[in-house]
């Protein structure tokens, strides 16, 4: 599976950026995908997960409320909705896959994925 992030960009405090995440292949809808961020000197961290159908979600305490992530099967495209940015939300975002198959299993920790995005940078000015 490759993965090819977008979106990133520079943007004032308080603005919005949706990042996207294209997929190869045709297995797309049977895996869990989420995201991750990686800020300057600081480990990869857990930003949001979805389940196989987007009918599922789970994000972290950071983003709860300000993020939004959901996919587009048919597309094979996962997407990020970022609202209310702040400066400390400036990382490097990654989209991963999580190729195994557990129910109803949303992994927050980067063991539980299989295959990375490049990143893409988010910016966000104070």
């Amino acid at each position: 599976v490759q993965l090819q992030a977008s979106g990133g960009g520079l943007v004032q405090a308080g603005g919005s950026l949706r990042l996207s995440c294209v997929a190869s292949g045709r297995t797309f809808n049977s895996y869990v995908m989420g995201w991750f961020r990686q800020a300057p000197g600081k480990e990869r961290e857990f930003v949001a997960a979805i389940s196989r159908s987007g009918g599922s979600t789970s994000y972290s305490d950071s983003v709860k409320g300000r993020g939004t992530i959901s996919r587009h099967n048919a597309r094979n495209t996962l997407y990020l909705q970022m609202n209310t940015l702040k400066p400390e939300d400036t990382a490097v975002y990654y989209c991963a896959v999580d190729r195994d198959y557990r129910g109803s299993y949303l992994g927050r920790h980067t063991y539980d994925y299989d295959y990375w995005g490049q990143g893409t940078l988010v910016t966000v000015s104070s």
